[in-house]
């Protein structure tokens, strides 16, 4: 698999809540789209990650659910 190099820094999911998942991701991604690839840290949770490829999944943007290393984040390829 092919390293990737983030332009941006990430997005940390550490301690938001679920419901303020869907607007943070959608500011994140769409302003920063240009920037591909992005890194949206999540942690381990099932839920966050979840809700954050629902939201990826509804703008149209493809992802990997983090590396062979790290599963706790979430890479926007485009």
């Amino acid at each position: 698999m092919k390293k990737l190099f983030f332009r941006k820094p990430p997005l940390d999911l550490h301690g938001v809540t679920y419901s303020d998942v869907q607007e943070l991701v959608e500011d994140y991604v769409l302003l920063n789209q240009s920037f591909l690839p992005l890194q949206i840290i999540t942690g381990n949770s099932q839920g966050m990650k979840n809700r954050v490829t629902r939201c990826l999944k509804e703008h149209g943007f493809t992802y990997q659910i983090g590396d062979a290393y790290n599963k706790g984040y979430i890479a926007v390829l485009k």
